[in-house]
C-alpha cells in the first residue's frame, strides 16, 4: 500500500517534492511492489541521518539518483533514471521473489517495454513523432496530475494518485510480459517445426507471434500467419516486412480488398473465405481446409 506520509520519520522512501515527474512516480509503484508497503516522504533536502533501510531516489545525489555528472549510462548512451536504477538493482529479486518464471527474460522484456522509454524521456531522450496530432507518452500522462494552475488541487494527493495509476500500470505490465516471454517460447517452437524457407506459419492458437518472427533468421521466408480466430473459423494475417518496416512482404491480393461473403467468394474462387480487409493485411475464413487453399494459392504465385 501506498502512503504520502508528512514526516520523514515515517517514511521507508524518499523522493523528490514539486513536479512530478514519471520515473519517481514508477519508481515509487515499484517499490511498492517489491517492499508490499512503501510509505513516501517527498522533500528536497535529504537528511544524512536517516532510519536504517530507507530508500533515497531521484534527489539527495545518491545511488538511486541521476542528476550528477557521472551518471550511470545505459549501452546506448541513454543514461538511467530512478527508476532504471531501482529495477537494475532490484528488478530480478522481485521477479524471484514473486515466483515469476523465466526471470531473465521478463526483466530483460520489461526493461526494454518500460522502464528504457522512461529512463530516456527523463534525460531529454524524446523518440521522434512525425505526426500532425498530439500523442500523449506515459511520461506525459503522468505529468497530467501535477497540480493544474489555478485548480487547488494538492501535491502529495495528486502524486498518491499519479502513483495508484503506475502501480496498475505495473501490474499490467507484468502480466503482458510474462505472456509474451511465454508467447515467443511457443512460436520458436511452431518455427523449429517448421519447414525451412516455408511462406507460412499455422498457429493452433493466437498467440503474439510477431515479433518473435521477425527477429529469427528462420522468419526471413514468412509471409503469412494463420490462427483460430476469436469470432470462429481461421484468420491469416500478412506480415509485416521487419519490425521497423510495416510494408507487407506480400498483401493479400488487390481485387480482394474490402470484399466479404459471396462477393469475395466469387472473386477469389474460394468458398469459405469471409472477409478481407481494405488494407489487405487480413483474412478471415470457415476452417482449416480453407485456410491451406487460400496459402497454396498465393504462396504459388
Amino acid at each position: 500500500m501506498i502512503r504520502v506520509v508528512n514526516s520523514i520519520g515515517e517514511a521507508n522512501c524518499i523522493t523528490h517534492n514539486g513536479t512530478m515527474h514519471a520515473d519517481e512516480v514508477f519508481a515509487t509503484a515499484f517499490l511498492d511492489l517489491y517492499l508490499g508497503d512503501v510509505r513516501v516522504f517527498r522533500t528536497s533536502n535529504v537528511p544524512s541521518q536517516l532510519n536504517e533501510g530507507t530508500f533515497v531516489y531521484d534527489v539527495g545525489r545518491g545511488k538511486y539518483d541521476h542528476h550528477q555528472l557521472d551518471a550511470l549510462k545505459r549501452e546506448n548512451g541513454i543514461t538511467y533514471s530512478s527508476l532504471g536504477l531501482l529495477w537494475k538493482e532490484f528488478g530480478k529479486d522481485f521477479l524471484t521473489k514473486y515466483d515469476y518464471s523465466n526471470v531473465d527474460e521478463m526483466f530483460l522484456g520489461i526493461d526494454k517495454d518500460l522502464i528504457e522509454g522512461i529512463d530516456g524521456d527523463d534525460n531529454g531522450f524524446f523518440p521522434k513523432i512525425d505526426c500532425s496530432y498530439k500523442v500523449k507518452t506515459l511520461p506525459g500522462i503522468i505529468k497530467l496530475f501535477n497540480p493544474s494552475f489555478d485548480s487547488g488541487e494538492e501535491e502529495n494527493e495528486q502524486f498518491y494518485k499519479a502513483c495508484v495509476l503506475a502501480k496498475m500500470v505495473w501490474e499490467e505490465e507484468l502480466y503482458y510480459i510474462q505472456g509474451k516471454v511465454i508467447a515467443d517460447m511457443q512460436v520458436k517452437q511452431f518455427l523449429e517445426n517448421t519447414p525451412d524457407g516455408s511462406p507460412y506459419l499455422i498457429l493452433d492458437e493466437f498467440i503474439p507471434y510477431e515479433e518473435t518472427i521477425l527477429s529469427n533468421p528462420k522468419g526471413n521466408s514468412i509471409l503469412y500467419v494463420a490462427f483460430p480466430s476469436n469470432r470462429g473459423g481461421y484468420a491469416i494475417k500478412a506480415m509485416p516486412k521487419s519490425l521497423d518496416d510495416h510494408t507487407l512482404r506480400k498483401p493479400f491480393p488487390e481485387e480482394w480488398g474490402g470484399l466479404q461473403g459471396d462477393e469475395l467468394a466469387e472473386v477469389s474462387h474460394i468458398p469459405g473465405l469471409r472477409f478481407c480487409h481494405t488494407s489487405r493485411f487480413i483474412a478471415t475464413c470457415d476452417s482449416l481446409e480453407t485456410v491451406y487453399q487460400i496459402l497454396q494459392l498465393l504462396c504459388q504465385e
